[in-house]
């Protein structure tokens, strides 16, 4: 049996990837900067999601994202680099839920209420960061937009 780092996006999680995807697309949301964990279900769902992302998107896959807390994600964002204009993180539960609901103040009601409640595989929570990445701090982010692979399919 595989260890989870190497576990396989199950294939639920492949039509969810796409359909991101074509949603990434049609919203044009193209970060500059795509961090993604080592893991291969999240480096499968990257690859998933690439044709989406444009030509300009700098992509690094980084162990230190595994399995990282909230805090670690966060210490993560805050070391990126002020000239890049849009990060994506494509990364792990319950990390990654608990970054966007830390960082997100303010937004879309909805999609506040409905984080708060779910943040299932591929869910993409876009959120506006009105400061340099360095200074980024709990709620000192807006979500501008929550989509769950059921809403899109």
């Amino acid at each position: 049996m595989a260890s989870d780092h190497e576990r396989s996006l199950a294939p639920r999680g492949r039509r969810a990837a796409r359909l991101v995807a074509d949603h990434m697309r049609d919203a044009q949301i193209a970060p500059a900067l795509v961090l993604c964990s080592s893991a291969r279900r999240t480096q499968e769902t990257l690859e998933l999601i690439s044709p989406a992302l444009g030509p300009q998107a700098v992509v690094l896959v980084e162990r230190g994202l595994y399995g990282a807390s909230a805090g670690e994600l966060l210490a993560r964002v805050r070391d990126v680099s002020d000239s890049v204009s849009s990060l994506m993180i494509v990364g792990h539960n319950p990390g990654l839920e608990d970054l966007a609901a830390t960082l997100a103040g303010a937004g879309v009601a909805d999609g506040l209420d409905r984080m708060a409640i779910k943040f299932p595989t591929a869910a993409l929570a876009v959120l506006t960061v009105p400061t340099a990445w360095g200074d980024l701090a709990p709620g000192g982010a807006t979500l501008a937009s929550y989509v769950v692979p059921r809403d899109l399919g």
